[in-house]
């Protein structure tokens, strides 16, 4: 979830029980410096795609990037990427017999995939699907907790060992076995977005797609730093925000998974969208949220989806094996207590 205030985006954190963790917030922050640059003005379009919020600010001396351009991009993405929409190519996939030929966004964001999967070893699996549609997250929503026969099933149909690229055609084992890239996607489309712009000659930006944010350059024309700042929100909204940290950003990208967004209430007992794609069942661990900061958005988006699938120990001895990923963790100590830690290289 994305709040825009007057003075940007914030990325919010709230040490508390739980049950009561509000969304991560993005804002841009004030920069600092004070150099000016010729001729440039802050040019800004914002909309609604991929189902959420999203906002450009670009640096320019004339306004070369139009809102239809933007709009072009995202439908041609959603055209491959999007499982809801029924004529899109991953659909195709998805209800094929054997497979079929990509385009390039699929291909590059299943070739990036599966190269996770291996990393992982199988905490982050785009073969989900079977298994995210048995607990209701998928196109069609429902909140029955599916049987052990159900999760077997979807199971038996899921699994990137049956998923294999040859050349430009992406080919399945068995019938059933359905993709779900929406872990990498948006961010693979605020990549895509960035590229797109600096082809139009444009240096200075940030693009944010539903708190997924890429960043590059510097606010003009006073030649600022941009910065994230990352908040301690209260349970009075209408409380100013309380900044407790900023990162300063010349470039790259930053990401958030969290699993206190999109739950099903089983009793008294919340159980988080996120699975485990090797049991079938939602991930249970002490995680609560995982900011990662690298060099570009489908890597961020990727790998803090498998950063939040690991225990905390595990999550912190595979980030120190990724050289240029860096991390913020909130998660559960074994005493309940809500706690929050960085990688060494996070805030700098």
């Amino acid at each position: 979830m994305v709040r825009i205030f007057d003075q940007g985006r914030i990325l919010s954190i709230r040490n508390i029980v739980i049950l009561l963790i509000l969304p991560i917030l993005l804002i841009l922050l004030p920069g600092c410096g004070s150099r000016k640059s010729q001729s440039y003005s802050q040019f800004q379009i914002s909309g609604f795609a991929q189902g959420t919020s999203y906002q450009i600010s670009y640096y320019a001396g004339d306004a070369i990037i139009s809102s239809k351009s933007i709009d072009q991009k995202f439908t041609e993405l959603d055209s491959s990427l999007s499982i809801y929409k029924p004529y899109s190519l991953i659909n195709q996939f998805n209800n094929s017999e054997k497979g079929i030929e990509m385009d390039e966004h699929l291909y590059k964001v299943v070739q990036r995939s599966l190269k996770i999967w291996k990393e992982s070893d199988g905490v982050f699996d785009i073969s989900i699907l079977p298994i995210v549609e048995a607990w209701g997250f998928g196109v069609k929503r429902h909140s029955n907790q599916p049987s052990d026969e159900v999760i077997n099933k979807a199971l038996a149909c899921s699994g990137s060992d049956k998923l294999h690229i040859r050349g430009r055609q992406l080919v399945k084992d068995i019938p059933c076995l359905r993709i779900d890239v929406n872990g990498i996607a948006q961010g693979y489309s605020v990549d895509v977005i960035a590229d797109y712009i600096e082809s139009q000659g444009v240096q200075n930006y940030l693009i944010e797609i539903g708190g997924e944010i890429r960043v590059k350059g510097r606010k003009q024309p006073g030649n600022q730093i941009m910065r994230i700042g990352i908040e301690q929100p209260s349970n009075d909204k209408d409380e100013e925000a309380v900044i407790q940290k900023i990162i300063e950003m010349k470039g790259g990208a930053i990401t958030t998974s969290g699993n206190y967004r999109k739950y099903i209430q089983n009793g008294s007992k919340k159980l988080s969208h996120l699975m485990d794609p090797k049991t079938g069942r939602p991930i249970e661990n002490e995680m609560i949220s995982v900011t990662v900061r690298t060099a570009n958005a489908m890597s961020a988006d990727g790998y803090d989806n498998v950063l939040i699938g690991k225990d905390f120990e595990k999550a912190f001895a595979f980030l120190k094996k990724h050289k240029g990923l860096e991390a913020y963790f909130i998660y559960q100590d074994k005493n309940g207590t809500v706690r929050d830690t960085a990688s060494a290289g996070f805030f700098k």
